[in-house]
């Protein structure tokens, strides 16, 4: 697995199939941090591998870097983008080591997705961007929903403010 360094990382082989999978973007969930957690916040945090890729270029982070919730709200703002409700779909997870925006680029259904992805946000920065088009949506919404079918969300929500 990666490690702060830098010096290892995961085998795909040994990985198997990636739970989400959408341009050069892949992510494995390991399981919960806290399996036997019901608190929101603590039973929410997945352990996930993370791998993005492109010609000459390959970063890989891991490690509790998403919560189940994370997802959930990704696959709705991809549903809100492909129905031309917004303008852009994110994964904007609290930690640093992945984020993942998603834009309209015109009327004709192309977007971008640009990829923010590190296994050291301390000293890197690694950027990605990928041209795609609405056909992707539905895809990234219904990995983003299996995931959260597995590994549904525990408590609630804390409100606004609290």
């Amino acid at each position: 697995m990666s490690n702060a360094a830098g010096t290892a990382h995961p085998n795909p082989e040994e990985l198997g199939a990636p739970d989400l999978k959408a341009a050069g973007l892949q992510l494995w969930i390991h399981g919960r941090q806290f399996p036997d957690s019901p608190d929101y916040y603590d039973g929410n945090w997945l352990r996930v591998t993370a791998h993005t890729g492109a010609t000459g270029a390959s970063v890989w982070a891991s490690g509790a870097i998403l919560m189940v919730p994370d997802l959930v709200r990704w696959a709705d703002q991809c549903d809100a983008l492909a129905k031309g409700e917004s303008q852009d779909a994110q994964l904007a997870p609290m930690e640093p080591e992945l984020k993942v925006r998603i834009r309209q680029v015109d009327h004709l259904g192309h977007l971008t997705m640009q990829v923010l992805i590190t296994p050291d946000n301390l000293t890197q920065e690694h950027s990605f961007e990928f041209e795609i088009d609405q056909s992707y949506l539905a895809g990234i919404a219904s990995q983003c929903r299996s995931i959260a079918d597995a590994y549904p969300v525990r408590g609630e929500a804390p409100k606004d403010g609290a």
